[in-house]
């Protein structure tokens, strides 16, 4: 294993054991190449929330705004093809080059983290999922061109993106409380207005009934989602077929926690224990690949359904 790729597999082992655990399923070619792009992610999501490995705080962070054009200059030159000394950018940069992967999936990932550093508001559940696709969606579509499935296939992309949505909604109805402690609310304003919270007040005590009627309805569509990309991850090559259906099934038994631990479901992280992430894994290898055509996707949200977001008009400072 070269340096870069012993970095990139330290990075994936510090910040997901769960993802960790599923790109063992991966051909040797293939985790190489899931490493270096989940390094990268996780490079650029530590840099905007000032983490390092996605715990804890960086003392004497700069502006988030700064840190995100510094990640996006340094993004693009990466996907241009030029060197980097930094290994994050070297690992990005090898990624795009060993697969051919389109330069636009990588700055569409950073669009969603100019969604937070401009703090859009989540109006409705379609803003809420035209994050989930940037910030997660895309990096599902980037993962599946690193398992060789050609940019031209659409349908197939499409339920790659679906399972990085889901894995997002789980994200948010897991850590809505951490996300509340820094200043974060990714549902949806409407849905929060239905059940009589109001708004920056999610987390009240008195709110927590209504709150886990809000993150179960979230739940439900997760598991929509998850259904959809189950479907395409079984017409995936064997190996890389198992490895995303194994990462599926950990993730959605979080939301499943999450859902059945009802006004508790905050009092501690949720998450899966070793045993039971060997039990998806095993699950996974007992499914078989299906070569049948893909069946029609069910009606959910995707990318285009909507207009794209654009950041706010910067301001110019009135005149001395």
């Amino acid at each position: 294993m070269d340096e870069l790729a012993r970095w990139a597999a330290l990075s994936i082992a510090r910040g997901s054991r769960s993802f960790a655990l599923a790109s063992r399923l991966f051909d040797p070619a293939t985790r190489r190449r899931a490493w270096l792009l989940y390094a990268w992610c996780r490079h650029c999501d530590d840099v905007i929330d000032g983490q390092e490995g996605g715990q804890g705080r960086v003392a004497e962070n700069a502006p988030a705004a700064l840190c995100l054009a510094e990640l996006t200059e340094r993004t693009r030159a990466a996907v241009t093809a030029e060197q980097s000394d930094i290994n994050a950018f070297a690992a990005l940069s090898a990624a795009v080059r060993e697969t051919g992967m389109p330069v636009a999936y990588p700055l569409a990932h950073l669009t969603g983290y100019a969604m937070d550093v401009h703090e859009r508001r989540f109006r409705h559940i379609d803003d809420t999922l035209d994050y989930c696709h940037h910030v997660a969606g895309v990096v599902g579509e980037m993962m599946a061109v690193v398992m060789n499935v050609a940019p031209e296939n659409r349908d197939l992309l499409l339920r790659a993106a679906d399972l990085g949505i889901a894995f997002q909604l789980t994200n948010i109805a897991r850590d809505v409380f951490d996300d509340a402690a820094i200043g974060r609310c990714y549902l949806p304003e409407d849905w929060l207005a239905e059940a009589g919270i109001p708004p920056g007040d999610h987390v009240r005590p008195e709110h927590r009934g209504a709150l886990v009627g809000i993150v179960r309805r979230l739940l439900d569509l997760a598991d929509a989602y998850y259904a959809s990309a189950r479907a395409g991850a079984q017409r995936l090559p064997r190996r890389a077929g198992r490895a995303v259906l194994s990462a599926a099934d950990i993730y959605a038994a979080i939301g499943t926690k999450v859902s059945a631990a009802g006004p508790a479901a905050w009092d501690h992280r949720q998450g899966t224990s070793i045993a039971e992430k060997l039990r998806f894994v095993v699950r996974a290898f007992l499914t078989p690949r299906l070569t049948s055509p893909l069946p029609p996707r069910p009606p959910l949200w995707k990318k285009g359904d909507t207009p794209d977001w654009t950041p706010p008009a910067l301001t110019s400072p009135p005149p001395a």
